[in-house]
């Protein structure tokens, strides 16, 4: 009886043990935008394709930065295979990717740049060119205005770097033009489209005395429209947005919009997780991947290749 015992243990030491599947913790910079909602779709599509196991956990508001910074220790904590991040401030995350690759837990940034070096710093960064967006979206504006006008831009918030890149991009697009004129560019929209209509509402006598505008994210190109249509603007000024949202598709295709810049956020949640399970097995990756971004119109918004970057979650 012992000797079958000590058989079977034995055989049992001698099987394989089966591996615990990758865990990859995915942060957003926050959770209630269609973007995000839309990121956290392409990415749960690739975790199901590459077998590994996605946890999304991300800050409720896009400005609460100790909320984000405390959700990248939790998962250094639990000792996660990765971690893939979109930093509300370029800055203030850079102490806790440190902290992460410290513990060997690789990183990939994602959707916003952080001050550091791709393949060094963190494995890669995940992102539209956002500074190209930010050109096509003035080029866009500008021609509307067939080449001459007051604009406003309304900046997003301090700090983040992706949206700091498409209004430098807007910058550079506009001043290419002598017909056009910023006649203000240093008003913040702040995180959610309800304190973007507020900002709004408080630079009224400007936009009144504008030709066009440009806001450079979902939640201030929703708010600026919201405050347009409470003082009967909408559609009466040029207004190219940045993202978009069913609400602000149908802006567009009623006119209240003249265009958006649309990023893919379901590509960009796709090649982000691709991106940490091959560094993961050992596999090269690119230091930086470009998911692209198209401005649509009423023109283009129903033509295939626009409508695969529209689909909602």
């Amino acid at each position: 009886m012992i000797r079958v015992m000590v058989v079977l243990v034995v055989a049992l030491l001698a099987v394989p043990a089966v591996a615990a599947r990758p865990r990859i913790a995915m942060i957003p910079k926050g959770t209630t935008h269609v973007f995000w909602k839309t990121v956290e779709s392409g990415a749960r599509e690739a975790a199901a394709e590459l077998d590994v196991d996605l946890v999304w956990k991300g800050p409720l508001k896009e400005n609460d930065r100790g909320q984000q910074i405390a959700i990248v220790e939790q998962f250094v904590t639990e000792g996660v295979a990765a971690i893939a991040l979109a930093p509300l401030d370029a800055t203030a995350l850079r102490r806790p990717v440190a902290l992460a690759a410290a513990r060997t837990i690789p990183v990939v940034i994602f959707d916003s740049a952080l001050q550091g070096e791709a393949g060094k710093d963190f494995v890669s960064l995940v992102a539209t060119d956002n500074r190209r967006g930010g050109e096509l979206g003035g080029a866009r504006l500008a021609d509307a205005l067939d080449g001459r006008g007051r604009v406003v831009l309304l900046r997003y918030q301090v700090g983040s770097a992706s949206t700091d890149e498409r209004e430098a991009g807007f910058a550079a697009a506009v001043a290419a033009r002598p017909g056009i004129e910023v006649i203000s560019d240093s008003r913040y929209s702040g995180a959610t489209a309800g304190e973007a209509k507020t900002a709004a509402l408080n630079m009224l006598d400007t936009l009144k005395a504008a030709d066009g505008i440009f806001c450079p994210n979902e939640s201030s190109s929703f708010g600026m429209l919201l405050a347009l249509r409470q003082h009967n603007l909408a559609g009466k000024v040029k207004f190219v947005g940045f993202d978009t949202s069913p609400a602000l598709i149908a802006a567009l295709r009623k006119g209240e919009i003249d265009a958006l810049v649309a990023q893919d956020p379901r590509t960009m949640g796709r090649q982000t997780v691709t991106a940490a399970v091959r560094h993961l097995r050992g596999e090269a990756v690119e230091p930086a991947i470009d998911t692209g971004a198209a401005v649509v119109t009423r023109d283009n918004v129903d033509t295939p290749a626009i409508q695969k970057i529209l689909q909602l979650p």
